[in-house]
C-alpha cells in the first residue's frame, strides 16, 4: 500500500523535493560560514570549485562531451545562475534563514509566466491553484512582520537582492527547461560552476579570508548539497513542465523553517504554521490535481 502511494507521486516531484532539501541544506551551511566572517564570493567559488570536480567526474563517467551541443544557451544559463546565486547567497547572509527562503521562492510564479511566454506551455489548473495557495501562504507569513519591529530586521535593500536572486532563478529554470530538450543534465550542470568559479574568483580576490579546518570542510558541504539541489532540480526540469515543476520549491520552505530552528534558532511564528500549511495544500492539490478533478469531469 505504501509503495502504491508513493508511486501515485510524479517523479518529478519527487526529484523537486530532493532538490528543495539540497537546497536548504546548502542554504544553511551557507548562513553558517557567513556568521564566521567568509565572504559571499568566497562562498560562491568554494561552491563552485566542488561542483565543478563533481560535474566533470560525472559527465565523464557518462562518457559525452563536457561542451554540449548549445554552447551560448549553456553560458548564458551559467551566467544568469552565477547572478541569481550571489543575489541568494547574500540575502540568506543579511537576513534570517526563513524570510530570506520565503522572499527567494517567490519564483515559481516567475516560471509559469516565462514557461508560458518562452515555451509555449498551458498552465494547468491545478498549477494556477497551487501557485494561488502558495502565494496566499507567503503573505500570512510575511505580512505580520510588515506591522511589527521585525519589520526593521528587513531592510528595503536586502528584500530586493532577494527578489532580483528570485527573478534569476526563475529565468535559469525557464533555460535550463529548454536546454533540456537538446542537452544532457550532466552537461547543463556542468556550466553552471564553470562560469560562476570564474567570475566569483575574481570579485573576492580583494577580500579572502582563509578558513579554518572546519570551516572549509562546511565550505566543501555547501559544494555537495549543491550538487545534489542542481541534480534534483535538472531531473525535475526533464521530467515535469516549468511552472509545474517548480512549484514544489515552495517545500523548501518548510526545510528551511526546521533547519533555522535547530542551528540557527530562529523560531517561527504562528503565522509561519499557517502559511506553510496553505503552501503544502497548494503542494498537494499540484501533485493529485488531476484524480481530484477526475470524478468531476466524468460527471
Amino acid at each position: 500500500m505504501a509503495a502504491f502511494s508513493f508511486s501515485l507521486i510524479p517523479v518529478g516531484v519527487r526529484f523537486m523535493i530532493l532538490s528543495a532539501f539540497g537546497f536548504a541544506l546548502m542554504s544553511a551551511c551557507v548562513k553558517y560560514v557567513s556568521n564566521y566572517g567568509i565572504p559571499v564570493f568566497e562562498i560562491v567559488a568554494a561552491r563552485a570549485l566542488v561542483s565543478l570536480l563533481i560535474s566533470y567526474i560525472d559527465v565523464k563517467r557518462k562518457k559525452i562531451s563536457i561542451w554540449g551541443e548549445n554552447k551560448p544557451l549553456l553560458f548564458l544559463r551559467g551566467a544568469v545562475g552565477t547572478a541569481s546565486l550571489m543575489c541568494v547567497y547574500t540575502a540568506v547572509t543579511m537576513l534570517p534563514l526563513a524570510e530570506a527562503t520565503i522572499l527567494q521562492y517567490v519564483h515559481p510564479v516567475f516560471t509559469a509566466l516565462l514557461g508560458v511566454l518562452f515555451l509555449k506551455e498551458r498552465v494547468q489548473k491545478s498549477t494556477l491553484v497551487c501557485i494561488g495557495f502558495c502565494l496566499a501562504g507567503l503573505l500570512v507569513m510575511v505580512q505580520p512582520n510588515m506591522h511589527s519591529e521585525i519589520a526593521d530586521e528587513l531592510p528595503l535593500f536586502s528584500i530586493m537582492i532577494a527578489l532580483c536572486g528570485a527573478l534569476g532563478s526563475s529565468i535559469a529554470y525557464v533555460i535550463v527547461r529548454k536546454l533540456s530538450q537538446t542537452e544532457d543534465s550532466s552537461v547543463i550542470i556542468f556550466y553552471f560552476p564553470l562560469v560562476a568559479l570564474p567570475i566569483s574568483t575574481l570579485l573576492m580576490w580583494d577580500s579572502f579570508v582563509w578558513p579554518s579546518l572546519f570551516l572549509t570542510m562546511m565550505l566543501v558541504l555547501v559544494g555537495i548539497f549543491t550538487q545534489i539541489g542542481q541534480y534534483g532540480l535538472t531531473k525535475a526540469m526533464q521530467t515535469q513542465a516549468a511552472g509545474k515543476a517548480s512549484a514544489y520549491s515552495y517545500v523548501q520552505i518548510v526545510f528551511s523553517a526546521l533547519l533555522g530552528v535547530w542551528g540557527f534558532n530562529e523560531i517561527p511564528s504562528i503565522w509561519t504554521y499557517v502559511g506553510g500549511g496553505l503552501i503544502v495544500t497548494g503542494a498537494l492539490i499540484n501533485v493529485f490535481g488531476k484524480q481530484l478533478l477526475a470524478p468531476f469531469r466524468a460527471r
